[in-house]
């Protein structure tokens, strides 16, 4: 009776979208092919990257990145573009604040925008939101492993109200050190009284698991757990209260959805990239954390996982036949027109208070010598055209992006899609890094695909 009801359905997933400037005035070939594929599919997503708020809404907390700003008004170009749907939980949400944590959640609902990841408490900030599609209802989950403790959201009681902030994902790092460096750093740690610190905290305001104390083959460094190993390794491993709350909110998703989205922001890396890469442009692998929450996103249901966070495009998984793309990469990459700088930030670089945005980021990038601005890599991506036949992924079309490397501050940011080598190119390195997962990625017609049925 129900043309969904024949599970037939295209998702289109993007990455970090970080929106300063109208941009629905622009007439490139690229952009506008760009926005046909945005606006054909039956549900098209982005991790809303910013603050969704006017001047006197929130105040800037500090931080040593961009803080976020996106006008309310803005998210009509949101809509224009053709996304349905947004992810919040990530690293800048909480920007300005608890306050600019409730004007996101108030514009987007004024806005009609459908989102997850954020709340007025944990319990909120933990939801799935929703989409109503032709090809079915969509349900989106988002959690973030990047963010301070203080931006995560706090669960209500029923003598107090909860605290807003994002869906957090807590982790635990271990660093395995060979025999003589774990000595080395025990005695520094008997020598500078850190050992005796742990001992006067456990007899203060501190739970068992807050102090988890020293062992013969144990230790805390600068706040680091170290373990004695016959090498040098580091892992890592969710906490299992967070991952099993998302993981219900999955399994809620799924019963009350056609399809299943799980968006999940992460900046931690491990890998031999990490020992090897120069610059952060050139890190390419994942903690463990991410293949553990996204293999169990699936076992509970979701359809795709849409991972985030490292700005460049990392590699693709399919998991039991389900698509996990690591990182999307950037989609928008507005994060140098936002109008104000809190005052702190200048300080960073002995900038005073005549100084205006354009000084701090003259400053911050060495005019443009670092940072982003310096990096092809980190402006050049892919939006991920995801086709469901009879309830099962198909085909997988991966467009590629360039957002204007290169280009004035006043441009730069705004995605087109791009064909011959620059097209191969942004290809091959996704390729390359999906190999490793089994993933054959096939270049056609200066696109990706992966063919799935």
């Amino acid at each position: 009776m129900y043309d969904s009801a024949k599970g037939d359905f295209s998702l289109t997933v993007a990455g970090d979208c970080m929106l300063t400037q109208k941009i629905s005035m622009h007439e490139e070939p690229g952009f506008k092919e760009l926005v046909d594929v945005m606006r054909r599919a039956d549900a098209t997503f982005v991790n809303l990257e910013t603050c969704v708020r006017n001047w006197d809404e929130g105040t800037p907390t500090i931080t040593s990145g961009t803080p976020m700003t996106t006008a309310p008004q803005l998210l009509d170009e949101l809509k224009w573009l053709g996304v349905d749907i947004v992810a919040c939980a990530n690293n800048h949400a909480f920007d300005y604040g608890e306050g600019g944590i409730l004007a996101t959640i108030r514009h987007l609902d004024d806005a009609g925008v459908p989102h997850a990841g954020t709340g007025r408490n944990l319990a909120e900030a933990r939801m799935p939101g929703y989409v109503e599609t032709v090809g079915g209802r969509l349900g989106l989950v988002a959690t973030t492993a990047a963010f301070r403790p203080w931006n995560q959201a706090g669960p209500q009681r029923s003598d107090i109200q909860g605290r807003p902030g994002v869906n957090p994902f807590n982790f635990k790092t271990t660093y395995t050190v060979d025999g003589e460096t774990f000595d080395a750093l025990s005695r520094m740690n008997e020598e500078l009284g850190f050992a005796r610190a742990e001992e006067r905290n456990k007899k203060h305001f501190y739970s068992d698991k807050e102090v988890s104390g020293s062992t013969a083959d144990e230790t805390d460094v600068f706040g680091k757990r170290v373990v004695r190993g016959n090498g040098f390794s580091i892992t890592t491993k969710g906490d299992a209260t967070d991952m099993e709350e998302t993981l219900r909110a999955v399994r809620e998703a799924r019963r009350q959805a056609d399809w299943v989205l799980v968006s999940f922001h992460c900046h931690e890396f491990n890998g031999e990239s990490l020992k090897t890469a120069t610059a952060k442009v050139d890190l390419s692998e994942l903690a463990d954390i991410a293949a553990e929450f996204s293999h169990a996103a699936i076992d509970a249901g979701a359809d795709v996982v849409a991972g985030h966070g490292s700005h460049t495009p990392l590699g693709i998984e399919i998991y039991k036949g389900k698509p996990i793309f690591y990182s999307l990469g950037t989609f928008v990459f507005q994060n140098e027109t936002i109008p104000f700088i809190p005052g702190d930030a200048y300080a960073r670089f002995d900038l005073g208070p005549e100084a205006g945005p354009a000084d701090f980021l003259d400053e911050r990038t060495n005019s443009g010598q670092k940072g982003f601005p310096a990096y092809a890599g980190y402006w050049r991506s892919f939006v991920a055209e995801c086709i469901f036949k009879d309830h099962r992924p198909a085909r997988i079309v991966l467009h590629p992006i360039e957002e204007g490397f290169g280009q004035s501050r006043a441009q730069r940011g705004r995605p087109v899609i791009v064909d011959g080598e620059l097209a191969k190119e942004i290809i091959s390195r996704v390729r390359a890094l999906s190999t490793p997962f089994g993933t054959v990625i096939q270049f056609e017609d200066g696109k990706g695909v992966i063919d799935l049925s």
